[in-house]
């Protein structure tokens, strides 16, 4: 009948009414996530209720990438200072650094269990083991944390009549270790700035060092003696200090300051003895800043992840800027030598604001002269080139931050 029309489309009106209304409470409402993950609408609750864990899968994150375990070694220079406390990470990596003395680093990596992936090396020991020994397990990365110019690392008797380097020439210097780093640098300024070759003079290498518990232990390619030049080994149970106390020797060339200066032996002084004066001379007459060690990376873990080298020089850089900020900011106020901050202001006036850089292209000419000096000295059977010792991704690397 016509009222039962009428009652039927009103029933049905509000029947789409109240549909209507429970559809627009659903798609406001915000219920738990079933994952556990926080809350989603109420619609996508609905529709994970009907489509069940095809939805949850969807909803799922994607996995963090995990990262690489990174064994790292070095000193906590200020420089690398971040590095090592973490403020400053490796971008892919999770760093375990650990803390060692240059000796033993150099020992793990020539003739060790080889156990960081990236380390603090000597710079000619490594030129020396690639050079002379074949050695390929580890490749440098432009990385130089430590550089020191070396006109104060020369020691003197005083009562020997020498006033200049050139007084050298026939005199007896002792060195504790003849091929390191630094005393192939010392060899080859005198040559090249005085005239002074190591032929000129004689040598003897002490069988123990004063300084030697804060290098750590010697390893071979810090001992190699060259053929043409005649060098004798000192007297058993005496280190350098001994020899030129006991007036044996003329002069002492020596990394550190050896004890007999620590300890202000009236006969012991530099030959230098204003070697600021004379290494700001130094470097602005030739613009080498002596370079001492380098960073080494193994090779297998280079090669099985190769986005590693820009990494890890990344992250030296990084820190290294941090100690700028610092330096130039308020170091001042924490240091204890009075006038830091003009010392500090006058490097960079002289060097350059990023004086103590990183990369193959400011440091071509520093590395090439080293390498110059241990073929002239007879340490490195061939005249090594830059390139062949650092990873081939490395050649072109550039301080972003700087």
């Amino acid at each position: 009948s016509f009222f039962s029309y009428v009652f039927l489309c009103g029933s049905f009106g509000y029947l789409v009414l109240f549909l209507g209304l429970l559809l627009c409470f659903v798609m406001s409402m915000r219920v738990f996530h079933p994952s556990g993950r926080g809350f989603m609408t109420g619609a996508a609750a609905v529709a994970a209720g009907l489509l069940g864990p095809r939805l949850s899968a969807v909803a799922q994150p994607a996995p963090e990438t995990k990262k690489l375990q990174l064994k790292m070694a070095g000193y906590k220079f200020d420089r690398l200072a971040a590095l090592v406390d973490g403020r400053v990470g490796v971008e892919g990596c999770d760093v375990s650094f650990e803390l060692a003395a240059i000796g033993d680093m150099n020992t793990d990596v020539f003739s060790g269990p080889q156990s960081r992936d990236v380390t603090e090396i000597g710079l000619h020991p490594f030129m020396l083991a690639y050079a002379n020994e074949g050695f390929r397990d580890y490749i440098l990365l432009p990385v130089f944390p430590l550089r020191q110019f070396r006109h104060k690392s020369v020691f003197i008797r005083n009562d020997r009549g020498i006033k200049t380097p050139e007084d050298l020439r026939g005199k007896t210097i002792a060195t504790p270790g003849y091929s390191s780093t630094s005393l192939t640098w010392i060899r080859g300024i005198f040559q090249d700035e005085y005239g002074v070759a190591p032929k000129d003079v004689q040598w003897i290498v002490a069988r123990k060092d004063s300084a030697a518990k804060d290098a750590g232990q010697v390893s071979k390619q810090e001992n190699i003696l060259p053929e043409e030049i005649t060098i004798k080994d000192g007297p058993e149970g005496m280190d350098e200090s001994d020899l030129i106390e006991a007036g044996e020797v003329d002069a002492l060339f020596h990394a550190a300051e050896p004890r007999a200066y620590v300890q202000r032996h009236p006969k012991v002084t530099r030959l230098f003895p204003d070697y600021r004066s004379t290494e700001r001379a130094y470097f602005k007459k030739t613009g080498i800043f002596p370079i001492m060690h380098a960073v080494a990376i193994k090779r297998s873990t280079a090669q099985e992840n190769p986005w590693l080298v820009r990494a890890v020089f990344d992250a030296y850089s990084q820190s290294k800027q941090m100690n700028y900020d610092d330096m130039a900011k308020y170091a001042w106020l924490f240091d204890s030598l009075p006038w830091y901050a003009q010392e500090f202001e006058e490097t960079r006036e002289l060097m350059g604001d990023n004086y103590y850089s990183y990369g193959i292209a400011p440091n071509h000419k520093t590395l090439q002269t080293l390498m110059r000096y241990s073929f002239e000295q007879g340490l490195a059977q061939r005249l090594l080139m830059v390139e062949e010792l650092f990873h081939p991704a490395s050649l072109d690397l550039v301080e972003e931050t700087l």
